[in-house]
């Protein structure tokens, strides 16, 4: 990527800090989206994040959400005890291997992340700021860059 000028003032740098800027990150006078949601819900956003990845009905191994958040055994183990406390998710022991732990949602973890996902998609009020059809142009130019094939290709 070149560009006359600062690397700064790439079209695709001023791009990505107005989508930061969105969702809280670029912005010191708003709370981030996701942590935003993490506290009305009363869950640290760790938390939040595992019950993101955990799909209804599925289990998903204890280390596979350690990798998943970027973070160590004990700390997952710190997160399940404190969701396990709340009712939100249980562990379960793997029936091929009694060794690993799954975890899973129970009920009430399902209707919380529902809860989370309607407030983390909710769109931001700058959206007003644009018409119908730049909504459907935005919407179209990210998922884009979003698709599996999209992610695929910058990887390789």
């Amino acid at each position: 990527m070149t560009s006359p000028g600062s690397p700064s003032d790439h079209p695709a740098v001023t791009a990505w800090k107005a989508v930061l800027e969105l969702v809280g990150w670029g912005n010191r006078n708003r709370i981030p989206r996701f942590p935003q949601v993490a506290m009305e819900l009363e869950l640290a956003p760790k938390q939040l994040g595992l019950l993101w990845r955990l799909a209804p009905g599925e289990a998903m191994p204890m280390r596979a959400i350690g990798e998943s958040l970027y973070c160590d055994a004990s700390y997952v183990t710190d997160l399940v005890d404190r969701l396990e406390e709340r009712g939100l998710i249980e562990r379960r022991a793997d029936a091929a291997d009694r060794r690993v732990k799954l975890v899973a949602l129970t009920a009430a973890g399902e209707r919380c992340r529902e809860q989370a996902l309607e407030m983390l998609y909710e769109p931001p009020t700058e959206f007003a700021a644009l018409s119908e059809s730049e909504i459907r142009q935005l919407s179209e130019l990210l998922s884009k860059v979003t698709e599996p094939e999209a992610l695929a290709t910058q990887a390789s």
